[in-house]
């Protein structure tokens, strides 16, 4: 099975923008952003999707974000985070990823 290009990136074997990064998460800039900031979390180990996830990693992505808020000062003016788990819902790379999106007034707008 053909490595995913998340864990590309997380092994450096695809440039990114990283913004981010621990033991445990990896944040980088969106290529094709929807908003001003959007950046993608996503775990460093490979799990699919949300029906495939612990407590600790969530647990670990959302410390995560919380940082990246705060370093990209987006904290105090908002932030939208986003998921998709499946075709259905949008997911186009098979590795659990967090949309953050902010910079701008969101509204309704549905990412």
């Amino acid at each position: 099975m053909e490595e995913c290009i998340f864990c590309k990136i997380i092994n450096k074997e695809i440039p990114s923008n990283i913004v981010y990064e621990d033991d445990e998460v990896l944040a980088f800039k969106d290529i094709n952003p929807q908003a001003p900031v959007h950046i993608i979390a996503i775990p460093k180990k490979h799990v699919s999707s949300v029906m495939e996830t612990k407590k600790t990693i969530i647990a670990d992505i959302f410390d995560a974000i919380q940082k990246i808020a705060k370093e990209q000062g987006i904290d105090k003016s908002g932030f939208r985070v986003i998921t998709n788990c499946g075709k259905d819902a949008g997911q186009t790379v098979n590795h659990l990823h967090f949309h953050i999106l902010a910079g701008a007034n969101l509204g309704e707008k549905i990412v």
